[in-house]
């Protein structure tokens, strides 16, 4: 088991402003990217405690606030209590497809909004009519993409 490079650490911090912009806290940020290059892949709570410099405490919070997603999974070896984290195979598929589902979610409050502003002017409904049909077109059009990508990773399994 390596130390990580400057330049690891960087890449970390990188991917951790990047989930931060998404809205989650840094720290978890932090454990998708080191978790996204860390070797072995599978790390304990301890470990990344330790390449990230923060309490065990702040992996706790942030390894609950990521498995529920999907993308990070748990995972307990033969013979040991202690758990590890890991990228989970399908992770990042799994966290889309969440996402996705959040589209059906936002079109069907927009379409109830729309509802609510049914004898409002054109000119009121229009910021909301629009919110509503990218939120529709996202709903059709998210599950197709994210099909086409698995059959593209399974006509690559099989070459």
């Amino acid at each position: 088991m390596s130390e990580p490079t400057e330049d690891q650490l960087a890449f970390v911090d990188d991917v951790a402003v990047f989930f931060e912009r998404e809205g989650l806290p840094l720290i978890s940020g932090r454990v998708i990217g080191w978790l996204l290059i860390s070797d072995p892949p599978e790390q304990s709570a301890a470990r990344l405690a330790e390449v990230l410099q923060v309490s065990r405490s702040s992996i706790s919070t942030a390894t609950r606030m990521l498995t529920p997603s999907g993308l990070v999974e748990g995972v307990r070896r033969r013979g040991e209590r202690q758990e590890y984290f890991r990228i989970a195979a399908d992770g990042w598929s799994r966290m889309l497809e969440r996402r996705y589902a959040l589209a059906t979610s936002f079109r069907q409050v927009t379409e109830r909004g729309l509802r609510a502003l049914e004898d409002a002017s054109p000119e009121r409904r229009e910021r909301l009519a629009n919110v509503h049909e990218l939120y529709g077109f996202l709903e059709h059009e998210l599950p197709a993409m994210l099909q086409r990508w698995r059959d593209r990773n399974e006509d690559e399994d099989r070459a």
